[in-house]
C-alpha cells in the first residue's frame, strides 16, 4: 500500500471509530444542560463514564453508531442495496434497541408493517410536518462518504435514499449530502477552513446554505445542540473550525448539552476523517465498541472506490 493510500485507509477508519467515540462519550450526558455539563466536568467530559438515562457501559454506543452500521453494511460493491438497507434497519428496529428517535421510530414502524421505503419517511413528514426535521439522517450517513469518495453523483444519491427513507424533509436530506462531501473533502486531505465551501458544493437548499456557511462565526452561545438537523451540522462544523485536535473537537461537542450523543457523533466522523484513527485518544479507540467491525468496514468500503 502507497504512503498516500495508507493516509487516507487511515482517514477512513478514523471517521466511522470517531463517529462511534463521540457517540460513545456524549450518550451518558444525552439532554443534559451544558451549564450542567460544565459543573461536573469543568475540563470537559474526557472519559467514557457510562450511565446517563439509557445507563450506558463506558464505551457503550446508542443508535448513531448502530444505525450507522446498518448504513455501512448495505453499502456493496455494487453501490447501495435499499432493500438490505431495509432490511438491516428493521432487523435493529425489531431488537428493541435501548434509544430510538421519534421520526425514525415513526418511520420504522411504517416499514415494519409493509409501507415502501421510498414512502415510509414523506408518510412521517406530512404527519410530523418540522418534527420531522431530526438529526436522524446525519449521524449515520459518514459510511456513504467512504463508499462514494470518487462517484460524486453516487454519494448524492445515495446520502439523499438513506436518509429519505426515515427522514424526507429536504434540510434532513441535503443535510446529509453537505455532512458526507464535508467528509470527503478531509478524508481528501482537503484544507479545514475550506470545509464548508466544501460541505455546500451544489446544494441549493436555503436552509442548509444558511446552516453551514455561518457555522465558522457563530458565538458558543449562538451554537445549539439540539435534535434539530441544522443545529447538529452547524454546532459538528464549528466544533471542527474552532478546535484543533480530534480530541478537543469531541469534547467541545458533547459539551454543548442536549443531543449529545448524534453532535459527538457528527463532529467525531467529520474529526476523524481531518486527524485519521491514531489522533483518536487509545483510552477511547481501544474501548468503544464495535471497533473492529468498524475498522473492517471501513476497509472494505474504500476498497469499493478505488
Amino acid at each position: 500500500m502507497s504512503e498516500d493510500l495508507a493516509r487516507f485507509a487511515e482517514r477512513a477508519v478514523g471517521s466511522l471509530l470517531g463517529l462511534a467515540c463521540g457517540d460513545a462519550l456524549g450518550g451518558p450526558v444525552e439532554f443534559e444542560e451544558r451549564d450542567d455539563i460544565t459543573a461536573r466536568y469543568p475540563a470537559g467530559l474526557r472519559e467514557f463514564v457510562g450511565g446517563g438515562w439509557l445507563s450506558l457501559a463506558p464505551g457503550e454506543i446508542t443508535d448513531d453508531t448502530q444505525m450507522t452500521l446498518a448504513v455501512a453494511r448495505s453499502l456493496t460493491a455494487d453501490g447501495l442495496d435499499m432493500d438490505l438497507l431495509t432490511a438491516e434497519f428493521l432487523a435493529w428496529y425489531r431488537s428493541n434497541p435501548k434509544d430510538i428517535g421519534n421520526t425514525t421510530r415513526a418511520a420504522l414502524a411504517l416499514l415494519d408493517a409493509g409501507v415502501a421505503p421510498d414512502d415510509a419517511g414523506e408518510r412521517v413528514r406530512a404527519e410530523m410536518g418540522d418534527r420531522a426535521a431530526g438529526n436522524g439522517s446525519v449521524m449515520r450517513c459518514a459510511p456513504v462518504a467512504l463508499r462514494f469518495r470518487i462517484d460524486r453523483h453516487g454519494l448524492i444519491a445515495a446520502s439523499l435514499a438513506t436518509a429519505r427513507i426515515t427522514h424526507a424533509d429536504p434540510r434532513c436530506t441535503w443535510g446529509a449530502v453537505a455532512v458526507n462531501q464535508a467528509i470527503v473533502h478531509l478524508l481528501d486531505g482537503g484544507d479545514v477552513d475550506d470545509v464548508c465551501a466544501a460541505a455546500l458544493d451544489g446544494i441549493d437548499q436555503p436552509d442548509v446554505r444558511i446552516a453551514v456557511s455561518g457555522a465558522a462565526d457563530r458565538r458558543r452561545d449562538e451554537v445549539r445542540g439540539g435534535g434539530f438537523v441544522l443545529d447538529t451540522v452547524g454546532a459538528a462544523l464549528w466544533c471542527l473550525l474552532r478546535h484543533e485536535t480530534f480530541e478537543e473537537t469531541v469534547v467541545a461537542a458533547v459539551g454543548l448539552g442536549g443531543d449529545t450523543d448524534t453532535t459527538g457523533a457528527v463532529a467525531g466522523a467529520m474529526a476523524g476523517a481531518l486527524y485519521g484513527a491514531e489522533a483518536i485518544p487509545v483510552r477511547w479507540r481501544t474501548t468503544v465498541q464495535h471497533r473492529d467491525e468498524l475498522t473492517e468496514l471501513a476497509t472494505r468500503l474504500i476498497g469499493y472506490g478505488e
